[in-house]
């Protein structure tokens, strides 16, 4: 029965790796350098989630769990502990600037709405919150850059306008690490957490609508009322955070969470990627 249930289970991963594996081999990553990646991975949570008395787990252990030679997890531990693995998912400043312009009730109107605002001259002027919040950018170069990739326009007074909540990375590169790091772990996270019989706490909140009823001509209308509907819930939840930001701006030294909502539409694609609902 243990045996059918792996199977099952290294079944269903090998449906997960075909989009992973689509996106590696577009970035011209091969099956080495993803395995030493693997590896790692898991030599990092073998040794952290499975030690006895609160203490890690040693190589042996480590290298019975895993298959891997007790050398081969000496050698990913160091890597592990010098540092090499850290992924560093950094924001944009424009995206900083644009956050707290919907943020900060300096920018905004009485009805949490960004306010319009002028280059420069007045209190609480684009300019000022360049300063405050767009590192070392001069504001004119953001405003040139906000108005090419069309988040903010200059109105018939000279003011500057959000258009979006949102922008593109104009780097792939840039959109798929924080993509994958902001959604595809979060969500894989939830679902760890969640089938975990012997977690501490309640399961996560985990909400998907599924059917097979759509036909292929009306994917188009989903497209546009699901793209519509998560953007506007997407909106609400950013409102919730900013909220919390703005209630602790001020704590130093307090331990917080890092916290992630995701909501997901899902239209199948790969016609080799078979399985039922």
């Amino acid at each position: 029965m243990q045996e059918k249930l792996k199977q099952q289970v290294l079944n269903t991963f090998l449906l997960v790796m075909r989009p992973v594996v689509r996106i590696l081999l577009r970035y011209g990553i091969g099956y080495r350098e993803f395995a030493e990646v693997v590896k790692t991975a898991f030599v990092d949570v073998a040794s952290s989630d499975f030690g006895l008395r609160g203490r890690p787990t040693n190589i042996s252990r480590v290298a019975v769990m895993t298959g891997l030679t007790r050398k081969e997890v000496k050698r990913l531990r160091d890597k592990l502990k010098s540092g090499d693995t850290i992924i560093a998912v950094k924001t944009t400043p424009l995206a900083d600037v644009l956050h707290h312009w919907h943020a900060q009730p300096d920018y905004t109107d009485s009805s949490g709405v960004p306010r319009a605002l002028s280059f420069s001259g007045e209190e609480d002027s684009f300019t000022e919150l360049v300063r405050k919040y767009g590192g070392d950018v001069p504001a004119g170069a953001m405003r040139t850059e906000m108005k090419r990739v069309g988040v903010v326009r200059e109105n018939e007074d000279g003011h500057l306008e959000i258009l979006d909540r949102t922008f593109k990375p104009e780097s792939d590169h840039e959109g798929l690490i924080a993509v994958l790091v902001h959604g595809a772990y979060a969500l894989l996270s939830n679902i760890a957490h969640n089938t975990d019989p012997n977690r501490s706490e309640g399961t996560w909140a985990n909400r998907f609508a599924y059917t097979q009823a759509v036909r292929k001509d009306q994917a188009g209308q989903l497209r546009r009322i699901t793209r519509d509907r998560i953007g506007e819930f997407a909106e609400s939840i950013d409102d919730v955070f900013m909220a919390y930001e703005t209630l602790h701006e001020n704590d130093e030294g307090d331990a917080k969470d890092a916290v992630a909502i995701g909501v997901f539409y899902f239209e199948e694609r790969d016609e080799n990627a078979t399985y039922n609902w």
